[in-house]
């Protein structure tokens, strides 16, 4: 008998939640962001680095983009792969993405460690190293959004 394994072609997977700008909200995104991806059924190496993603990105909202009274949004969700006939077709991801209230203070690439006597900083560079692709963009009115992405291994998705 010839079985066949149920594939999520064409479908998208999203997750999103307004947090409160603070320590504790923070927690709270990388609890919610693994309970949900443990629910999508992903690759242990993939929630990994989600998790980690999720903490750093939710910890520089709260420290860096906080306005008082103002939440933050974690949004997850699996981009689909670009069709086959396009020369630089991405490959489906996990993006990761918070938006922020401060729209005026822009992640920046981080200085060396050292310059940072809190031991502070390296946050983003967490992030460049765990991520495929980050970014950021603005989010009208005021704030902006602070994505990071993560390849999903072929077949895995």
């Amino acid at each position: 008998m010839n079985r066949t394994t149920p594939h999520m072609a064409g479908r998208t997977s999203t997750f999103s939640q307004l947090l409160s700008s603070t320590r504790r909200g923070a927690r709270l995104a990388r609890l919610l962001a693994m309970t949900e991806l443990r629910t999508w059924h992903l690759p242990g190496e993939v929630t990994e680095r989600a998790e980690l993603l999720v903490a750093e990105l939710a910890a520089n909202a709260v420290r860096h983009g906080r306005v008082r009274g103002r939440d933050f949004r974690l949004r997850l969700r699996i981009t689909p792969a670009a069709p086959a006939p396009l020369v630089t077709a991405a490959a489906p991801a996990l993006r990761i993405e918070v938006t922020d209230a401060r729209g005026e203070r822009l992640p920046t690439p981080s200085r060396p460690l050292a310059d940072h006597p809190d031991g502070g900083g390296h946050g983003l560079v967490l992030v460049a190293a765990y991520a495929d692709r980050w970014g950021w963009e603005p989010h009208p009115p005021g704030g902006k959004t602070v994505w990071a992405e993560v390849d999903l291994p072929p077949g895995r998705h």
